[in-house]
Parts: C-alpha cells; structure tokens; sequence
C-alpha cells in the first residue's frame, strides 16, 4: 500500500461490467468488508481509519472499497446510480479480492448497500454491522432532516465547495461535536472532491427497503446517534421492528458518524459481535 496525496493507495478490481474498484485489503482472518457514506469527498479510508485498523490488529482481513464515483475508483458520467449499480460493483469487487463470506460494516449509502448485498446476495453475509442506514425512509422525510438540507443547499447552489464550507458541513450537519471536523478530515475529503464530478449524487437513487428487511436472515448489529441531523428517526423502529435478529445501541452525544465521535466503543462494540453475534 503506498500514498497519493493523503490518502493511502491500495488495491484495484477490474470489474466484470468494466469499471474498476479501488479497495484497501489489509490482514489476515475472517473478513470484514467496511462500506462508507456518501457526501463530498467522501472514501472508505476516510470515512473508516479510526476502526478498521484495530479489527486488523484483532485478526480479522479488513477490506473497505471505495463505492462507484467516489474516492479512487471510477467515476463514470454516463450511466445512473441506483442502488442495485453500488451493490454490483462492490459484489464485483469482493469476487476479485477472492470473498466468498464476509461481515458488512456500511453507514448510510453504505447501509443500504449492505442491505442490498444481504438481500440479493444471502451466502456472501454472515453478519450485518449498520450504522443509521439509507434505505429506511421516504425521500420526503430526509430531505426535512437539517443536515440533509445542508447538504442540498451547499451543493444546489452551483459554487466551489471550498475547506471552510465543507468543515462546517460537517461540524453542523453531520456531527454533535464539531471537534470532529478536524482540518485533516477536511483535507482528506478535499483531495477526492478535486476528483469527483459530481454525477454520482445527482443521479444516486435509494429504495425504502422496510418491507424486505424481514427476509434478512443473518445477525445484525446496529447503531444510531440521537443528535442524528441527517437521518430521520423513523429509521431506528423500521430496523428494530423488521430485522429478525438485531442489536440495537443507541448512542447519545452522537450525530451521522458513530464510527468517528465514538470510536473506541464502536470498535469495542464491533469486536464482541463478530466474536460472539
């Protein structure tokens, strides 16, 4: 694994439909597939350096993808991104890297990609790890949320997103605590943005997927912040009332990112179900 830029560069999986998938591999053991957000900038070591890390410490081979049109993977412009694209290109991908059976750990686009890789692709996931998941509300009720609308007001307005525009972003729209938003984040997410070309989240379309969560069989683990500003609150029931065998934590003092405001917990967290369920 070398640098370009700040961030680290790792593996590529030439894909079956064509696109190539950029992918961090590391350790050895079970695998654990990390599944990142959407949003400005956004990549799976960014979105993921706090956590996978000590799961590779723990034994386990951790791989976290870049999705379709972010970090350095391919950004194509000509083709839509439904939901069903994001899953085939990171099932593509795991076929690459030689996964067979995995644990998903997705939040938010990444959720509901792990949904789609549960539902469609059952004998690939032994386990579920959501951190407020997409694909549980109607498009109406995100776009209520304050962060959502932050979202759209920053990217609606057609100028330059610049640091300070994204770091605010984040300390108000995606975060209980702005402390978060540190300026090596922001410079992270800077260099993708330079990359990006915008097509994957004007064409990005997430199903309400309640109704299907039933027929998920495996075990979940999930998370939900209560200072959530992106993700309506309608969510936390949807999981809890139709994944059959779920864990449920919720955590106070939290926004989007469990993940990174809470990250020695989440770790912890993740730890114990992989080892017990």
């Amino acid at each position: 694994m070398s640098m370009q830029g700040l961030l680290p560069e790792g593996h590529y999986a030439q894909c079956e439909n064509g696109y190539r998938m950029h992918y961090l591999d590391e350790g050895e053991g079970e695998v654990v597939v990390f599944l990142h957000g959407s949003g400005p900038g956004a990549s799976g070591h960014s979105n993921f350096k706090g956590n996978y890390p000590a799961l590779v410490a723990a034994g386990y081979r951790c791989i976290v993808p870049d999705h379709i049109g972010y970090g350095f993977s391919d950004k194509p412009d000509d083709v839509d991104h439904p939901l069903s694209f994001f899953v085939e290109c990171i099932r593509q991908t795991l076929a690459v890297a030689g996964v067979e059976r995995c644990t998903l750990v997705g939040n938010s686009l990444g959720g509901a990609v792990a949904f789609g890789l549960a539902l469609e692709h059952p004998a690939l996931v032994e386990k579920l790890i959501l951190m407020a998941p997409g694909g549980l509300s109607e498009l109406a009720e995100y776009q209520a949320m304050p962060g959502m609308q932050k979202v759209f007001q920053v990217f609606g307005s057609g100028e330059a997103v610049t640091p300070a525009v994204m770091k605010d972003l984040f300390a108000t729209g995606l975060m209980y605590d702005p402390k978060f938003a540190t300026d090596e984040l922001v410079a992270e997410r800077m260099q993708i943005m330079q990359i990006m070309n915008g097509h994957v989240m004007k064409t990005m379309q997430v199903p309400v997927l309640v109704d299907r969560l039933p027929e998920i069989d495996c075990p979940v683990l999930g998370f939900w912040g209560m200072d959530e500003r992106m993700m309506p609150e309608s969510g936390i029931l949807a999981m809890a009332k139709n994944l059959q065998h779920m864990r449920l934590i919720l955590v106070s003092e939290c926004g989007h990112w469990v993940m990174v405001e809470h990250e020695d917990m989440f770790n912890r967290a993740c730890l114990d179900f992989l080892e017990n369920g």
